[in-house]
């Protein structure tokens, strides 16, 4: 199960995209299955039921044998898999290692802020957020040393990785972004081109709907120049990453489920990240690091990805 980033944001953006039942033209569909703990949905064109209905169940399928190798929630996943051959190279799937190495370009770009390791550190806020309390000055040293992107040894060639003892993978700020897209590239091969799939956070859209010039998604507090963007999306995802839904209040100090991976702690800056990409991967790690960096690192980030859009907002 890859966790969730919902905000308030996104929940008004469902609100506006979606269509009551009589107003659903004959070539609309929409379906709903909860994947990844969440519900996912599919709003898109297709020429009739029959069509609509193998397109849905092909993207479902893949979005659940993806969630099956990349949960940090399952036992039995490939990426739990891995971590039981520490200092081992382990061939995985070409998928599990191109989230990896996704996250790990995305981790070097933002040098840290972003980083595959933090599960360690997230364990312990997970803990924090269900009794209140701040995790133990120890076991925080210990969590931060075990996290690191650069413990990390890939090899493109063989499309094996190395991790060393006590290293621990947590895709769920990058995961999510990717398996979306994949749902909308068998949408396309099933031939539905006009298609958006989204699920807590993430919208990942492609052609147009007929007649309109990109598929409409409301961002408010948003900036123009971005809003205007997210009118109008087409071929393209949209991520938002914030502390809005998950948190924990210490001491008077309101916590973050989001880990800023160089100080080991929840953040506390209360910033909603928006970010628009060519691809849900990068827009879904993106908008994690651009939280953790805050307004001060937000513009010398983004610069390094080109074709991206962002806005942070309280």
């Amino acid at each position: 199960m890859i966790a969730s980033r919902l905000s308030h944001a996104i929940r008004i953006v469902l609100a506006s995209l979606a269509l009551h039942s009589t107003q659903i033209r004959s070539e609309q569909y929409e379906f709903t299955q909860v994947h990844m703990g969440l519900p996912v949905r599919l709003s898109f064109y297709a020429a009739d039921d029959a069509q609509a209905r193998n397109a849905a169940r092909l993207a479902f399928e893949r979005i659940a044998t993806l969630d099956r190798m990349m949960s940090d929630y399952r036992p039995d996943s490939e990426l739990r898999r891995l971590e039981t051959r520490p200092g081992q190279r382990v061939v995985v799937s070409r998928e599990l290692f191109a989230v990896v190495r996704r996250a790990v370009e995305i981790s070097r770009a933002s040098a840290g802020a972003f980083d595959p390791t933090v599960a360690p550190l997230v364990a312990l806020w997970r803990e924090a957020r269900r009794n209140g309390r701040m995790p133990p000055p120890a076991d925080l040293d210990r969590a931060r040393a075990l996290v690191g992107f650069h413990h990390l040894e890939l090899d493109a060639h063989h499309s094996s990785i190395r991790i060393p003892p006590g290293i621990r993978l947590d895709l769920g700020g990058i995961a999510k972004g990717y398996i979306l897209q994949e749902a909308l590239a068998v949408l396309r091969s099933a031939g539905v081109t006009r298609a958006l799939v989204e699920s807590g956070g993430d919208i990942v859209v492609g052609d147009a709907p007929p007649g309109r010039d990109g598929w409409t998604v409301d961002v408010p507090g948003a900036d123009q120049p971005f809003r205007g963007r997210a009118s109008r999306l087409t071929n393209s995802a949209l991520s938002t990453s914030g502390a809005t839904m998950q948190f924990v209040v210490i001491d008077g100090v309101r916590y973050s489920h989001v880990v800023d991976p160089r100080t080991g702690l929840g953040l506390t800056n209360q910033l909603i990240a928006h970010v628009i990409a060519g691809d849900a991967a990068t827009a879904d790690a993106l908008a994690t690091a651009l939280t953790v960096v805050g307004r001060e690192g937000a513009s010398a980030l983004t610069a390094k990805f080109l074709g991206v859009t962002t806005c942070l907002v309280h």
